[in-house]
């Protein structure tokens, strides 16, 4: 999978938000934010086609957290920028 190009993430008033740019984004109406792990897991991922083996990895190199705990939460956060359109 890969985040789809007109996507950035940008920090406003100390959230860190991903804003769509482009035509084919102009529908995207949610505002989602990151925290830190996702904002890594993010910046790791920027720019490549990656798997979830790639977000648990940036999970468990950055974060003492096991791997199934990893694996759990970084599969929860890419179905969720799948089902909004961010990933594909």
């Amino acid at each position: 999978m890969e985040i789809k190009k007109g996507f950035e993430v940008r920090t406003i008033c100390g959230e860190n938000i991903i804003i769509a740019h482009g035509k084919e984004n102009i529908n995207f109406t949610k505002v989602i934010t990151l925290n830190e792990s996702a904002l890594d897991i993010w910046n790791a991922m920027s720019g490549k086609t990656f798997t979830l083996d790639d977000a648990v990895k940036v999970l468990t190199d950055n974060y003492e957290v096991d791997e199934a705990t990893a694996r759990q939460d970084a599969e929860s956060l890419l179905k969720e920028w799948i089902n909004v359109g961010i990933c594909e």
